[in-house]
């Protein structure tokens, strides 16, 4: 469900890259804005939406640690911590 809800917002993301190259393609072309111009704001859109990936990453992350936590189940850390109790009194 949770990758189903990243690949939806990066579908999203994708159709807003193509439809802000449309739109400043159609600039450039009316002579509206210059190349240089559409690069550059293209450029600062790129920025800005990776900037918003690593934001929703994070408070994914920050769920799925809250959902694992209430549902008291084992991390990585508690079973690698188990293995060295584990470990320890076989010794």
């Amino acid at each position: 469900m949770i990758k189903d809800l990243i690949y939806l917002g990066v579908g999203g993301a994708l159709l807003a890259k193509e439809k802000i190259e449309e739109e400043l393609n159609s600039l450039v072309q009316k002579g509206k804005i210059s190349k240089d111009d559409a690069k550059k704001i293209l450029e600062e859109a790129k920025s800005k939406a990776y900037e918003e990936e690593q934001k929703i990453k994070q408070k994914v992350k920050e769920a799925l640690k809250e959902v694992i936590e209430e549902l008291n189940l084992a991390t990585k850390d508690d079973i690698k911590e188990l293995k060295e109790i584990c470990k320890k009194d076989k010794a």
